[in-house]
């Protein structure tokens, strides 16, 4: 439920005419004015229109891994109003959010016109049902992936800098509220309720199992920033050699049981099945994975595994 008290909670006013040059606030809510600048009051109603993308969406209007990437979609990237759960929000807070979140401060609206939109003054209500949030849809698509493609897409975390991870590293701070490095299943639970994901016990205690690749029974930050990494991330063609030549220990050009067995030792895996494991990989059913078939494997969204290869 949107009302004008609510947004005026959202509003810190600064003075009125007084302009600003420190780069200051979280990369997700930050107004383009402020990455260059030269800012006023109306950052403000930037920063809240973001904030009400979120509430209505479930997800930030512009997003990346790193904090970098964040500032560029927020300084070039598109308003996406196409995507689940948009087309079944009214057009009116369609309008509201699309002209808070102008980038020229000279045609945005202000903070008095924002509380006066009709969006606003009808008591305009978000949609009702739960929304899957982006931690949600990408653990399960990492419950599908096979042993193998969980420890290669680890490998790729483990390399990548903290200005890569930055925001996954905000994400797993922000669910991980004892500090302890380790997410439990209450705090995955809670951390999911709070954005407003609506999922069963049992299908929770799933894929906490399927990202937990070592079977500590917690999620810790590794194998977090793993199941959390984006498609582009994965596939780069450094990052896909490096993954294979971790498993190819002899420089082989080939992946065998053998060596996959010792990478499933070296992250704590027991009772994998090697065979079957491959089997699914190896197009050529020579008994090995050679580079092309871990590029192949690595690269199609939709490989998945047999359901009783989930562990």
């Amino acid at each position: 439920m949107a009302t004008s008290e609510s947004l005026e909670m959202v509003f810190h006013f600064k003075v009125v005419g007084e302009t600003f040059t420190d780069v200051v606030g979280s990369p997700y809510y930050v107004a383009p004015d402020v990455l260059r600048k030269q800012y006023g009051p109306k950052c403000d109603v930037w920063s809240a229109g973001v904030i009400i993308y979120i509430l209505l969406s479930g997800v930030p209007p512009f997003w990346d891994e790193s904090e970098q990437g964040i500032f560029e979609q927020v300084l070039k990237g598109e308003l996406d109003f196409e995507s689940e759960p948009w087309p079944n929000i009214s057009e009116s807070a369609k309008d509201l959010v699309r002209k808070m979140l102008v980038r020229d401060p000279k045609k945005r609206l202000t903070a008095h016109e924002v509380l006066c939109h009709p969006w606003v003054k009808m008591e305009g209500v978000a949609l009702d049902r739960p929304l899957d949030p982006a931690v949600l849809s990408r653990l399960k698509k990492f419950s599908a992936m096979n042993k193998l493609k969980k420890i290669a897409i680890r490998v790729i975390a483990e390399s990548l800098s903290e200005e890569e991870i930055a925001g996954l590293k905000e994400m797993f701070k922000m669910i991980d509220t004892d500090s302890s490095g380790h997410i439990t299943l209450e705090e995955l639970k809670t951390g999911l309720e709070k954005v407003g994901a609506n999922i069963k016990d049992s299908e929770l205690a799933g894929l906490m199992q399927a990202a937990d690749v070592d079977n500590s029974g917690t999620i810790d930050y590794g194998e977090f920033i793993a199941a959390m990494l984006h498609l582009n991330k994965i596939v780069k063609e450094d990052h896909l050699y490096s993954a294979f030549s971790y498993f190819d220990k002899d420089g082989s050009g080939y992946i065998t049981q053998d060596e996959l067995q010792q990478a499933c030792e070296q992250f704590g895996l027991g009772d994998v099945q090697l065979e079957e494991i491959i089997r699914e990989v190896d197009q050529d059913n020579d008994g090995r994975i050679d580079y092309s078939e871990f590029v192949a494997m690595m690269q199609d969204t939709g490989f998945s595994q047999t359901r009783s290869q989930i562990t």
